[in-house]
């Protein structure tokens, strides 16, 4: 008998998104709930919901090759990911955390520029019910605001104050 077959089979390690529950304590414990997170890619005066973000496979991502190094993305335009998360209160459902996430796309050259370590601290802090959308131009503000009225009013009615006034724009 060799060896190998002493050994026990390893599990292999791999990312469980659990939904709807709440005592989950076996292997994988401590995995992350993404049931309440969507994702809104905005793309110039543009902006849309994309659940492909989550796996870095929006129609903007498709057929680009990333890179952390910007200089080799000198032409890229200017797209950003909002990671938003959706909580419940008595009254109903709500946007209850946003963050942005930017990243620049060539598509000529099929190139294009993401920090994947920035974009996932990003989404867990929209799970945490933040609201970081630093470096959106008025436009982008508008474009985001316009989407998430687009996508339910009653949900944003329910948002908080900071929410919406992070999103105010000087021609509104």
């Amino acid at each position: 008998m060799d060896k190998q077959d002493k050994q026990p089979a390893k599990k292999k390690l791999s990312l469980n998104i659990v939904s709807n529950k709440k005592e989950h304590k076996g292997f994988g414990a401590g995995s992350v709930d993404l049931s309440q997170v969507s994702s809104i890619i905005i793309d110039g005066p543009d902006a849309y919901v994309d659940l492909g973000a989550m796996h870095a496979k929006s129609k903007v991502e498709r057929g680009i090759k990333f890179s952390t190094d910007l200089s080799e993305v000198p032409n890229g335009r200017t797209c950003w990911i909002v990671w938003v998360a959706v909580d419940r209160t008595e009254e109903g459902t709500y946007y209850a955390g946003l963050t942005a996430s930017e990243m620049k796309i060539d598509t000529e050259a099929r190139r294009g520029w993401k920090v994947l370590a920035n974009h996932v601290n990003l989404m867990d802090k929209a799970m945490k019910r933040k609201y970081v959308l630093n470096g959106l131009s008025e436009e982008e503000r508008a474009a985001l605001k316009a989407a998430l009225i687009k996508n339910n009013q009653e949900m944003w009615e329910r948002s908080p104050e900071e929410l919406k006034s992070q999103l105010e724009t000087e021609t509104q």
